[in-house]
């Protein structure tokens, strides 16, 4: 099936009212003094506030009502089945220890998708007021500078590209190995974006995500928004991505390429 002739407009419709409604219930929490934010994780640390539970939860109650045949897989209410073949995936907010430490690099990802993947997603920072939006038909940003297409970067070699993930760390032992040669190997290597740094490459900001450990939540809205600017989502081996894991994003096929080169040797 062609997805850009059969997209459905009323998609687009939902997805905005979805991340409206996000950004209302988010908003008031970001940078109060008295936010009580608890811990999901035992031998760590992975942070959740009222935001996120309200954000979910206010987006699920439009999908309910405006796409009631349609399956739900959220981070803070897992899954609820549905009848029509495609499913929202939501993260309400994405990097939740930035939102806690009052920095703008968290944000809201919806993404729609069938068992291919997404090919709908809005990657929403609602204090910067930015939102990135990728469809069948392209990519667009909205924001305090207006609206304007999104266009990946052009092809350029590893040692003039700029690399960005959350964590220093990325993942395993290995796979902190093999990021960390891609970095060596690049010019400039960037930390803590969270889901902002994918809206970085679908903007032609910057050449390369690369992270570990994601859930499908994580991962989800991004691939719908750098693929519709022009750029290449995969896991390390190059392979579908939309389950999370170990991903790549790319802001070209060749720059991918050079990436697969170094990423593709760590143990699975």
């Amino acid at each position: 099936m062609n997805k850009s002739t059969h997209f459905d407009p009323d998609v687009l419709r939902v997805g905005h009212l979805l991340a409206d409604a996000a950004r209302a219930a988010t908003l008031p929490f970001f940078r109060r003094a008295d936010l009580v934010a608890d811990n999901k994780l035992a031998g760590g640390y992975d942070p959740v506030t009222i935001a996120d539970r309200e954000a979910e939860r206010v987006m699920r109650e439009i999908l309910a009502r405006e796409r009631p045949r349609d399956a739900v897989l959220g981070e803070e209410y897992g899954a609820l089945s549905g009848t029509s073949g495609l499913t929202w995936v939501l993260d309400p907010i994405d990097g939740t220890r930035g939102f806690v430490s009052g920095t703008p690099t968290w944000g809201v990802l919806i993404a729609l998708g069938d068992a291919e993947g997404p090919f709908f997603g809005i990657i929403d920072q609602p204090y910067i007021g930015e939102r990135f939006v990728g469809t069948p038909s392209g990519a667009e940003l909205t924001g305090p500078a207006g609206k304007t297409a999104l266009v990946t970067r052009a092809a350029r070699d590893l040692s003039q590209a700029t690399v960005m993930t959350t964590f220093p760390e990325v993942g395993t032992r290995d796979e902190a190995t093999a990021f960390a040669e891609v970095s060596r190997q690049a010019r400039l290597t960037r930390y803590g974006m969270d889901c902002y740094a994918y809206g970085l490459v679908a903007a032609g900001q910057i050449d390369l995500v690369i992270e570990a450990g994601l859930q499908p939540y994580d991962i989800q809205a991004p691939i719908a928004v750098v693929q519709a600017a022009g750029g290449i989502v995969t896991d390390w081996q190059g392979g579908p991505a939309h389950n999370g894991g170990r991903t790549v994003a790319a802001a070209n096929a060749d720059i991918h390429a050079q990436a697969l080169a170094v990423l593709g040797s760590c143990p699975r």
